[in-house]
């Protein structure tokens, strides 16, 4: 029974390390070449290219003050629209001590000058009334004193606008009312009440009280590498699409392009701007009011086009040099050849590829290698 066993066993380890061997040598064995296959098809093609970029209005103005001062009163709030003059800050003059002094030493001289000449008109009134001076010398002495009549009220109002930043003869067009020079939205108001605020002069920019954008005309801003830049032209269509507004996309035409390139990231770069088109009827109030300054944006631009073209995948073509090939499938008694054949080859959008010449409609061409699953 034992000497049985034994046999069984080493029949049995037999039978693994045949099977074994077996299995192996069939691995081992060099499986056949599978490879996908394609007719070709006519389609449209477009190589287009996605700018990134921004929206913002085409002009945003910044609103300073005529006089320097400090913010009494903040009326608006950025979000707000404006009408043009309206008023937006009110700002208390804090008068120059120079300034001041000149002014007030005006009014005094003035002052002075307007007594003196009213005392010799009125002698020379009296004077003429009893025919005893010509009415030349009375017409003369009367003007002296109506000028500096007006000298004092010049210098009055100078005083005024020195020390109030206003004066009485002008309280219409107050300096110490910041008005919006346009009509359109607040996207900033960078001060609160209690700043400081100076003027525009020779030395510096002035502070920006409010910065007020006209949010009817918007454009995009971006730019493009250097490689594509030569396939664009001015009037071109583009496709915007805001990242905060995925669902929303905006028609654009193409109006600048930079004659000069800026480096990024160690390429050149040519900044371009697009009208944005917010007339088109699918876009609702409710979707305008959602456009903020400065979104991010995506412009999709169609830089070549071909309709109706024939194309297979760009992966079933050999490049070898200048020259195209494809391997055209051909079956003879059931077992599968390839034939290598010279194509012309048009617009490619990355996917698809363009066949000119040397290839029809009934034609199958060879693709990649399929790659069996392990």
């Amino acid at each position: 029974m034992k000497k049985y066993l034994k046999l069984l066993a080493a029949a049995l380890v037999a039978c693994v390390f045949v099977g074994m061997f077996v299995f192996l040598w069939l691995k081992s064995q060099p499986k056949p070449e599978v490879y996908d296959e394609y007719v070709p098809e006519q389609k449209d093609l477009r190589k287009t290219t996605v700018v990134t970029g921004k929206i913002e209005p085409r002009n945003e103005v910044s609103v300073k003050p005529q006089i320097s001062g400090i913010i009494t009163e903040i009326l608006k709030e950025a979000g707000d629209v404006v009408q043009e003059g309206e008023v937006i800050a009110k700002v208390k003059v804090i008068p120059d001590m120079q300034q001041l002094s000149s002014a007030q030493s005006r009014v005094r001289l003035a002052t002075i000058n307007v007594q003196q000449a009213k005392t010799d008109y009125e002698r020379e009134k009296v004077l003429f009334d009893k025919g005893l001076v010509s009415a030349d010398e009375y017409d003369k002495l009367r003007q002296t004193y109506e000028q500096a009549c007006e000298e004092v009220a010049a210098a009055n109002d100078q005083l005024e606008v020195v020390r109030d930043g206003v004066s009485r003869s002008n309280a219409s067009a107050s300096s110490t009312l910041i008005r919006s020079t346009i009509t359109g939205l607040i996207l900033d108001i960078p001060v609160k009440v209690g700043n400081s605020v100076i003027l525009s002069n020779t030395f510096n920019d002035g502070t920006t009280i409010a910065t007020v954008a006209n949010m009817n005309d918007l454009i995009f801003r971006g730019n493009i590498d250097e490689t594509e830049v030569g396939q664009l032209v001015v009037g071109m269509p583009m496709k915007i699409t805001i990242g905060a507004l995925q669902n929303l996309k905006f028609e654009a035409l193409l109006e600048y392009i930079s004659p000069k390139a800026v480096e990024s990231n160690g390429a050149n770069q040519f900044e371009i701007k697009a009208k944005v088109d917010l007339s088109h009827n699918t876009i609702t109030k409710k979707a305008l009011d959602n456009i903020r300054s400065g979104y991010s944006a995506n412009a999709e631009i169609v830089l070549a086009e071909s309709r109706h073209v024939l194309c297979i995948p760009e992966s079933a073509i050999e490049f070898s040099g200048n020259e195209t090939f494809v391997y055209l499938v051909k079956e003879n008694g059931g077992e599968k050849t390839y034939e290598r054949r010279r194509v012309t080859t048009g617009l490619s959008d990355g996917l698809q590829i363009e066949i000119k010449k040397g290839l029809s409609k009934t034609d199958r061409v060879r693709g990649p290698k399929q790659v069996a699953e392990e």
